[in-house]
């Protein structure tokens, strides 16, 4: 997705959920003036490094986060796929002795875990936008590794646009941009409840509220668009009932079966 096609997209975005544009331009701004002393060419080729010509899991924040992940370390796709944690997804892959290539936050996750990911070698791609100026303030000069940059809005020389909304399908448009050959998602459930990784806050699943169910609609919509655009093949491999249309959904009784011929 070019920046003109996705500009369409956001101002959809911030029309249906009353954002401020001034306000997410802004929050890259400052985000760009933390890093103005990295080289952006070095940065991209970082992220490609990890992500070119490979399999790619994605975990985001949902319900099935967990068992997906047990699902995965069994069959130890985890070991022949590159990783990529949705924010919050971080704490879960840390608790099961996982550490992926790269986190993906708007600093709404548990701080420790991205901190404690950050120092063990994970690329933190800090997404800036109106509602999260004092977390970047606050966090970023902190972190102790690479930190790339990312808005919604014009992009600027140190701060890119991917493309995306929420983190899961910002981390989903990343990995296609960086020349992933294949994408699998784990924890992408799109139903009636909250996985409790979403927010440090959460200690259990929690009902869907009308603005998280409406984020994900938006993220539905524009991981199928992104899928009907791309060579780079998407699958969801959660296991949920809710399905995102144009994605192959695989349950895992059929999982190890149906993937023996991808060339991870």
């Amino acid at each position: 997705m070019n920046y003109s096609q996705w500009n369409a997209w956001y101002q959809k975005i911030i029309k249906d959920f009353g954002y401020s544009e001034d306000a997410d331009a802004k929050a890259a701004e400052i985000l760009e003036k933390m890093l103005d002393v990295q080289d952006p060419e070095k940065q991209l080729s970082l992220l490609k490094e990890r992500i070119y010509n490979k399999c790619v899991l994605i975990y985001g924040c949902g319900p099935s986060l967990e068992r997906n992940i047990l699902e995965i370390k069994r069959i130890g796709l985890n070991k022949v796929c590159a990783q990529i944690a949705a924010d919050g997804a971080i704490s879960a892959l840390l608790k099961e002795g996982l550490m992926p290539e790269i986190v993906v936050s708007d600093l709404d996750g548990r701080i420790e875990d991205i901190t404690s990911a950050n120092k063990k070698g994970a690329i933190i791609v800090i997404h800036a936008h109106g509602d999260n100026i004092t977390a970047l303030k606050k966090y970023v000069k902190s972190l102790p590794g690479t930190v790339i940059g990312t808005t919604q809005t014009k992009p600027l020389t140190h701060v890119f646009n991917f493309s995306g909304f929420t983190d899961g399908d910002r981390a989903v448009f990343l990995a296609e941009s960086m020349g992933a050959h294949t994408i699998l998602l784990a924890g992408f459930d799109f139903g009636n409840y909250i996985g409790k990784y979403s927010k440090p806050s959460y200690k259990k699943n929690v009902s869907i509220t009308p603005i998280k169910k409406k984020k994900l609609e938006y993220a539905k919509k524009l991981i199928n668009w992104l899928a009907s655009q791309t060579n780079t093949v998407i699958i969801n491999i959660t296991g949920a009932e809710e399905i995102i249309p144009g994605i192959k959904n695989l349950k895992w009784i059929k999982y190890k079966t149906e993937t023996q011929n991808f060339n991870f």
